[in-house]
């Protein structure tokens, strides 16, 4: 018949590729192994690694930039939300104030100023917080309502109750 190979590659963290190669038939094997013959210097390397070391400041400031718009973009989403989920409940001065601070925040992310996100951030989460306690107000009066209901209903239900005493027996 036909011969069945299995062939398996492996290429270990420094670029050297192992290459097996199997006969199932007749259970010979045979294998190779392939090594760069480039490799970095250890000058290359130094300065590699001081590049880095150069740009480690430069990125974390880029990724608590990139956490702060994140964050803002999110807060911003969340109070439209919260905002529309409770339009009710909110008075028009309330919500007009609210709706300013979400131009400004998301003005303020389409531009490269940080201090001007953070500051609009911090200036939305307060205004968020009093919607936030105004749904959880919502919400909590919503509960005792429905377990005044509850308690209503079981009342009226204890009239076809019946208790009784039983004895298992084997």
């Amino acid at each position: 018949g036909v011969p069945q190979i299995e062939v398996t590659f492996d290429i270990d963290a420094n670029g050297i590729v192992s290459v097996k190669a199997k006969d199932l038939g007749t259970n010979k094997e045979q294998n190779i192994t392939i090594t760069g013959n480039e490799s970095l210097s250890q000058e290359e390397i130094d300065r590699m690694i001081k590049e880095a070391e150069e740009m480690a400041e430069a990125d974390k400031l880029r990724r608590e930039e990139a956490d702060l718009r994140n964050e803002a973009s999110s807060l911003s989403f969340q109070t439209k939300k919260a905002l529309d989920d409770l339009k009710e409940d909110v008075d028009a001065k309330e919500k007009e104030d609210v709706e300013t601070k979400i131009s400004t925040l998301e003005e303020a992310l389409k531009g490269t100023d940080i201090e001007a996100i953070k500051s609009a951030k911090t200036a939305l989460e307060t205004v968020a917080q009093g919607i936030a306690q105004k749904a959880y107000q919502k919400s909590q009066q919503e509960q005792q309502a429905q377990s005044t209901d509850t308690n209503e209903d079981s009342s009226s239900n204890d009239d076809n109750t019946v208790d009784a005493e039983f004895e298992a027996k084997d």
